[in-house]
């Protein structure tokens, strides 16, 4: 099942359990997890992107080590909400994991990367050390989004 609705994806899981976050780029992947009450969304790993093959294998790797109940993956909107080639890629992703069975929740991504960025920066962070963690962190800040609204419901 794939959903853009938070509350509906929420309520598949009353007892809580791992997400995981991806912020799923042409050439690299994005890992994140939460803990299991959805109080906060931690970077994982980057994935660097080959084939889907060999990109899904290693995500059923972090999927099995984290005991994950459902996947949460951004989706890179255009700035007025409407679909980009990147938006249908992403679609086409999210489709291409539903032999997992795990739901997928469709959560806007837009602003992620900018503002992973710009607190980097605020933090001092080496321009070498954000472009190695930036990918991980932005698939943090779209499953914490994702889990904020699914805990305020």
């Amino acid at each position: 099942m794939i959903t853009t609705a938070a509350p509906d994806f929420a309520a598949q899981f009353p007892n809580g359990g791992r997400l995981i976050g991806l912020d799923v780029g042409t050439k690299t992947i994005g890992v994140a997890t939460c803990d299991r009450n959805w109080s906060f969304a931690t970077p994982d790993t980057t994935i660097i992107r080959k084939k889907f093959s060999a990109d899904l294998e290693t995500l059923k790797s972090a999927l099995t080590a984290h005991a994950v109940i459902g996947l949460v993956v951004g989706l890179p909107l255009n700035m007025d909400g409407s679909d980009s080639p990147r938006t249908q890629s992403t679609r086409a992703f999210a489709r291409n994991l539903l032999p997992l069975g795990l739901p997928i929740l469709l959560w806007d991504e837009r602003w992620s990367t900018a503002a992973v960025e710009r607190a980097m920066i605020a933090a001092d962070v080496s321009r070498a050390k954000r472009a190695e963690r930036i990918d991980s962190a932005a698939a943090a800040f779209i499953l914490q989004g994702a889990i904020d609204a699914m805990t305020r419901a």
